[in-house]
């Protein structure tokens, strides 16, 4: 008798969210190494489709890209959902933003993974986020796939109980399913080290290290507020950023700043190439505002890092008491802590505290509550 097969269905590669990637590919592998004598479990994922974007000057332009990412997730891979549906038993959506696909599935056989309420935030919280009529309604509709979810799993209590909150799932399709660490990150160094020659231009210099995209969530222009505070008391010291394109608005505060030359960004790195920067780095800030979990927290605690994050209930939960707080958006408070911890003014948590904190958090404990939550779907 041949076994139900679970579809994962995955971001486009083309949408550029690591955090998203890394998220369907550990549940893949964890499924595959610990679950395979209860599902096949496989991705799924339609070509992405290029046709806006390849106009000759709509493709030098955002308009264009922008254009082709709408097409691809509403037009092209629910169809491509549709067409293929009866070759599968169960179905997880990976991400919540492609929440509509869940429209061209069995809904009773479909899973999605919710890691915060942000898609959502026009209908929500209009005032905070005006959005044009058209884009409501493309957003409604996302959610409404969500809604209609056998199981939502959700990344933090902070997460459930904002869904709660808004009264959009019942509290008995909520699964609690934490994010993990994966194996490259651990404290012990590497040799060669695989990232000595990205750190050439440094000269062997100390850093302060950020690791996620540009949004506006991440509070980018507090940290390079702080960065330009932190260079008047240490000269000397260096800021790297891993993830993300500048907005134009950045651009300007780090030329306004005069951070140009003691800033140094980096894309497309190897999680080896990261867990190395993770330890080498004095100081990891998370800067956030809104998260939903927090992975590179729990991935610098796991690398032996000292970790500063705004004082928020998810990075709470992510980092427990293995990290130091700081208040959301306050520079001076930020500048001040930073400044302690590097002066040997503030003791930080111990180290085996912040080994012990990310030993909390497992890939194969989180691919074990979906792959349950899935068995009992099928009963």
């Amino acid at each position: 008798m041949s076994l139900p097969r679970l579809a994962l269905l995955t971001d486009y590669p083309e949408e550029r969210w690591p955090s998203m990637d890394l998220c369907a590919e550990m549940l893949g592998q964890q499924l595959q190494a610990g679950h395979s004598e209860r599902f096949n479990a496989e991705r799924f994922c339609p070509p992405f489709r290029r046709r806006l974007g390849l106009l000759p000057l709509l493709g030098r332009r955002s308009f264009g890209i922008n254009a082709d990412r709408l097409l691809n997730r509403m037009w092209y891979y629910p169809r491509a959902v549709r067409k293929n549906r009866e070759a599968f038993d169960f179905f997880h959506v990976c991400d919540h933003s492609y929440s509509h696909l869940v429209h061209e599935l069995p809904a009773e056989r479909t899973g999605v993974f919710c890691h915060d309420l942000d898609t959502f935030r026009c209908l929500l919280q209009p005032n905070q986020e005006p959005r044009p009529r058209w884009f409501k309604g493309m957003v409604r509709r996302i959610l409404s796939g969500m809604q209609k979810a056998a199981v939502v799993f959700h990344t933090t209590q902070t997460v459930r109980q904002e869904i709660l909150a808004c009264g959009l799932i019942d509290a008995n399709r909520l699964v609690q399913a934490p994010l993990g660490v994966a194996a490259e990150f651990q404290p012990e160094t590497i040799d060669p080290d695989p990232v000595a020659s990205l750190l050439d231009a440094l000269g062997g210099r100390p850093f302060l290290l950020h690791v996620g995209s540009c949004i506006p969530r991440k509070r980018i222009d507090v940290l390079l507020d702080v960065f330009a505070g932190m260079q008047s008391l240490h000269p000397g010291l260096r800021f790297i950023k891993v993830g993300g394109e500048w907005s134009s608005a950045q651009l300007e505060q780090i030329a306004r700043l005069g951070l140009e030359t003691a800033l140094h960004h980096f894309q497309g790195l190897n999680r080896a190439q990261l867990a190395s920067l993770y330890r080498r780095a004095r100081l990891v800030l998370v800067t956030s505002e809104k998260e939903g979990f927090g992975i590179p927290v729990i991935e610098a605690l796991a690398c032996g890092a000292v970790v500063v994050a705004s004082d928020i209930p998810p990075l709470r939960e992510a980092g427990g008491a293995a990290q130091v707080y700081a208040p959301v958006g306050d520079v001076s408070a930020w500048t001040e802590i930073i400044s302690q911890l590097l002066e040997g003014r503030r003791i930080a948590p111990n180290r085996a505290d912040r080994l012990a904190q990310a030993e909390k958090f497992s890939w194969r404990n989180h691919a074990a509550i979906i792959s349950q939550a899935y068995a009992r779907l099928g009963r």
